[in-house]
C-alpha cells in the first residue's frame, strides 16, 4: 500500500506525507479523534466560518515544519533524515492531548492538567505501540535533545504551532488582521550557536507577526461573546458534575460519564492506561450530544443553560481593564436569585466572573532572537524600533462579568 499520500489543505494547497510512519500515526484513532475537536472551541458562534479542527491544524503544522527544516538545510544546517521525521512527528502530535472544545473545558473536565502533559502521555503510548520509533520525537518534545532549536520550533515564542494557527485561524474566521507572512518568516529562519534565530531582514515580518497575534487574541481568542459562550459551557459541565455527584442520573457517553463523575490527577493518567484510552475517545460530539439530551432534563438550571447555548441566547458580558468589584458580583448574584427563584449557592451557575489575559510576547520564555548582519544576537524587543513591541512583552489582563440577558443591572 502506498502510504506517501497528498492532502489538499485550503490554506497551503497540497501537503505531502513524507513517511510511512507519519501516515500510520495520522491513521491512528488517537489522531483521528482530532477531526472532531474544533480548533477554536465556541468561536464559531461569533465567526461562523471557524469550523476547522485540531486535525487541520496538526497536519498544517507538520507541513510547515517540513518547510522550515528544508530552509535550514539550504543554509548549511545539518539535519538528518531521522531528525527531520522526528520533528515533523513531534509537531504533528503536539496537540493530541486536547479535550473537547479545545481550551474551553481544560480546567473543568481535567482540573490542573494541561493538554501538553496529556499530549506527552499519548506520544509515550504511541511510542510503545510503534516499538520505540517515536523516541527522538519525545526528546524534541520534552527538550532533552542537545540541539535545542528543534524544541524551539515545537514550543517557543516563534514556533511552528503559532505560525500555523495564526494563519489558519485568520483564514477561517475571516479576520484579516491576523494574517502573517509565514513564507517570509520561514525563509529567514536560521540557527546560531545551536539556537533558533531570525535573520535581521526579517525584523519587520516578526513585528507584523507579534501585532497579528495580539489582535487575534482580542478579536478572536478572547472575543467577549466567545468568552461568554465558553463560560456558559463551563457552567453546564459544572452543573452536570454537581448533579452526578448528588446521585442524579444523566445521559451521556461512557467517556463523558467517567469525567463527570470524577476529576483525575496527572499521576492517575500515568498509572492507568485505560484512563488515557478513555480520554482518547472523548471529543466535541460527546459534549454536544449530551447537551441536546440535557436540554429536557428536570433540573431547570441545567436544562435552561443547555437551551440558551443551543439557541445562542448567550450571557451579557462586561469586559474591562479594571477589576470587577465585589459589590457588582453580589448584585448579580442577588438578581439571579430573585429572577430565577434559585438558591443563592445555585445562582453561581447562572452568571460568571473572572479574568482573561493576552500574552502576545513573553520575553522570559525563549525570546525571539534576531541575528544581526554583524553576527550579534539580540531580542526582537531591542532590535525593533517600534515601542509597541516592547509594550507587548507586558501581559494585559481584563476582567469579565457575564449574566443572563433578562436581568437588567
Amino acid at each position: 500500500m502506498n502510504k506517501k499520500k497528498i492532502i489538499n489543505d485550503p490554506v497551503y494547497g497540497f501537503i505531502s506525507i513524507r513517511s510511512e510512519l507519519i501516515y500510520d500515526l495520522i491513521q491512528h484513532p488517537y489522531f483521528q479523534r482530532l477531526r472532531y475537536i474544533k480548533q477554536l472551541g465556541l468561536s464559531d458562534l461569533v465567526y461562523p466560518g471557524a469550523q476547522h479542527t485540531r486535525f487541520h491544524h496538526a497536519v498544517g503544522a507538520m507541513h510547515l515544519m517540513g518547510r522550515a527544516l528544508e530552509t535550514l538545510r539550504t543554509k548549511g544546517i545539518e539535519i538528518s533524515n531521522e531528525e527531520f521525521e522526528a520533528a515533523q512527528i513531534a509537531i504533528l502530535l503536539h496537540d493530541i492531548g486536547h479535550g473537547p472544545l479545545s481550551h474551553t473545558l481544560e480546567e473543568t473536565l481535567l482540573a490542573g492538567i494541561k493538554h501538553e502533559s496529556l499530549s506527552y502521555l499519548f506520544m509515550k503510548s504511541l511510542n510503545q505501540q510503534f516499538r520505540g520509533q517515536l523516541e527522538l520525537a519525545l526528546q524534541f518534545f520534552r527538550n532533552s535533545y542537545p540541539r535545542k532549536f528543534f524544541h524551539q520550533l515545537i514550543n517557543g515564542q516563534l514556533d511552528i504551532d503559532r505560525l500555523d494557527y495564526l494563519k489558519r485561524d485568520s483564514y477561517f474566521t475571516g479576520v484579516m488582521e491576523g494574517t502573517i507572512g509565514t513564507d517570509r518568516i520561514i525563509a529567514l529562519l536560521n540557527v546560531h550557536e545551536g539556537k533558533l534565530v531570525v535573520e535581521e531582514k526579517g525584523i519587520f515580518s516578526i513585528e507584523s507577526f507579534l501585532h497579528a497575534r495580539r489582535l487575534m487574541y482580542w478579536q478572536v481568542y478572547l472575543h467577549k461573546t466567545a468568552v461568554s459562550a465558553e463560560r456558559m459551557m463551563v457552567n453546564i459541565i459544572r452543573r452536570a458534575q454537581y448533579l452526578v455527584h448528588a446521585g442524579e442520573p444523566l445521559m451521556a457517553s461512557e467517556a463523558l460519564q467517567l469525567f463527570l463523575k470524577q476529576t483525575y490527577s496527572l499521576s492517575e493518567f500515568t498509572e492507568k492506561s485505560t484512563l488515557l484510552e478513555t480520554f482518547g475517545q472523548l471529543d466535541d460530539n460527546d459534549v454536544w450530544g449530551a447537551i441536546k439530551l440535557w436540554r429536557d432534563h428536570s433540573d431547570e438550571i441545567l436544562s435552561g443553560l443547555c437551551n440558551r447555548l443551543l439557541l445562542r441566547e448567550l450571557f451579557q458580558i462586561s469586559l474591562r481593564l479594571e477589576p470587577i468589584k465585589k459589590a457588582e458580583i453580589e448584585k448579580v448574584r442577588h438578581e439571579v436569585h430573585q429572577t430565577f427563584g434559585v438558591l443563592r449557592k445555585d445562582a453561581n451557575y447562572l452568571f460568571s466572573y473572572g479574568s482573561v489575559s493576552n500574552e502576545a510576547y513573553v520575553t522570559a520564555d525563549q525570546p525571539i532572537n534576531i541575528l544581526t548582519k554583524s553576527g550579534h544576537v539580540i531580542d526582537i524587543a531591542q532590535a525593533s524600533d517600534l515601542p509597541t513591541i516592547k509594550a507587548m512583552s507586558k501581559i494585559v489582563e481584563k476582567s469579565y462579568l457575564c449574566w443572563p440577558k433578562n436581568i437588567y443591572l
